[in-house]
């Protein structure tokens, strides 16, 4: 009896430490549960504790908004897009110029999906093989091998805008280097032409392009006839390493034939002759008067029709007819004259056509045009004349 009663005691002490244990297990379940309902989205978050300042909030879970997806655009004008890319994976920032020794391997990346490449017109035309432009997904690379002095000038980043396959160029946003190649043997940028004409227009600076390879090179103007040099004051003609010589009021007497002369350490090299013409352009198109001799001219009479310009001196303007008598096949007779004309104080002269009408037939009835012309562009004026019946003398 005394076993039986020891062994039930037994047993019910491993029943107590069954159900203790199963109790503690089922407080770990409860916990990591807890655990999960604060992490699993969907669930009701418990209270947070405040931040310093701040209020208990419990207000569900927060909304978290994505970031709407943006197409890229170029950057904005002046934003560094354009770099030089260096050995060993490196990159350079650009400035305004560059310099690669001639024999040189230029290699730029401009940023962008896709961008396109302006070039010296040079390269243009004939790269030998030497220009390679690839685009990558974000950044488009441009690689000039075995450069020369020859590749000298501009290089231009245009990002573009693109709507489906429809693509142009952002021209406000484009990214320019001038890039150097200095050569050791050609101080100018070679040319294929040994005399270049250009005009010298009253109305717009004249640039002389004495392109340099190397911006260390000193460069002045020199006038072949008579031998001399041309000053270079800043004002009336000014330098740029970039672009050359620029005559920013031209004269006549600026005309004649210029040319450049380069010097770097004991080399000094003479550029392309540059024959310069003088044109006196004006100001505005003519604005021609047009008058008849009579608005009614009787038949076998003859007929004056005069077309006057005012104008600044020494600008040609030409003349043209229109007139009823074409239609037949009437030649047109006309006396064109220039005189200067001091009123107003200004410089300024005359000029006028005459269109001549002998013997009036009723085929001359009509309007007569005369449109005048100079190298601002042309306007016309315009007059009808009435041709009448000969007035019958009277009896006597």
């Amino acid at each position: 009896m005394l076993l039986v009663k020891l062994f039930g005691a037994k047993w019910r002490l491993v029943l107590s430490v069954l159900f203790i244990c199963a109790l503690i297990l089922e407080l770990g379940y409860c916990q990591k549960d807890a655990q999960e309902h604060r992490t699993t989205p969907g669930r009701k978050p418990k209270p947070t504790k405040p931040k310093l300042g701040g209020k208990a909030t419990n207000k569900g879970p927060r909304a978290v908004t994505a970031k709407p997806k943006v197409k890229a655009t170029p950057a904005a004008k002046g934003q560094t897009l354009l770099t030089q890319v260096l050995n060993k994976g490196k990159f350079k920032k650009l400035g305004e110029t560059l310099s690669v020794q001639a024999g040189g391997t230029l290699e730029l990346r401009c940023k962008g999906k896709p961008v396109q490449w302006g070039v010296p017109s040079y390269l243009e035309e004939d790269d030998d093989g030497r220009l390679r432009i690839v685009q990558h997904e974000r950044y488009g690379v441009l690689t000039l091998v075995n450069s020369t002095g020859a590749d000298t000038g501009e290089y231009t980043c245009y990002p573009m805008y693109c709507e489906d396959t429809d693509c142009r160029k952002e021209y406000d946003k484009a990214v320019k280097v001038f890039v150097f190649f200095p050569d050791p043997q050609e101080l100018f940028v070679p040319s294929s032409d040994y005399y270049e004409v250009i005009q010298l227009r009253t109305n717009w600076p004249t640039l002389l392009p004495c392109q340099v390879t190397s911006p260390e090179a000193k460069v002045t103007l020199h006038r072949e006839f008579p031998p001399a040099e041309v000053a270079v004051d800043g004002a009336e003609i000014s330098f740029n390493v970039r672009r050359g010589f620029t005559i920013h009021r031209p004269r006549p007497h600026h005309a004649g034939a210029l040319y450049c002369v380069a010097s770097l350490g004991n080399l000094r090299q003479s550029s392309t002759k540059y024959m310069l013409i003088y044109v006196n352009y004006p100001m505005a198109p003519p604005a021609p008067v047009i008058q008849a001799s009579s608005s009614s001219v009787a038949l076998g009479e003859n007929l004056h029709v005069s077309c006057t310009v005012m104008g600044e001196q020494d600008v040609v303007v030409d003349f043209t007819w229109e007139y009823p008598g074409q239609q037949i096949g009437r030649p047109p007779y006309t006396q064109e004259s220039v005189r200067p004309d001091g009123g107003g104080g200004a410089a300024r002269q005359q000029s006028q056509s005459v269109l001549l009408v002998e013997e009036v037939r009723e085929v001359d009835q009509g309007t007569y045009t005369c449109t005048a012309q100079n190298l601002q562009g042309a306007k016309s004026a315009s007059t009808t004349v009435k041709v009448v019946a000969k007035a019958k003398p009277k009896k006597p």
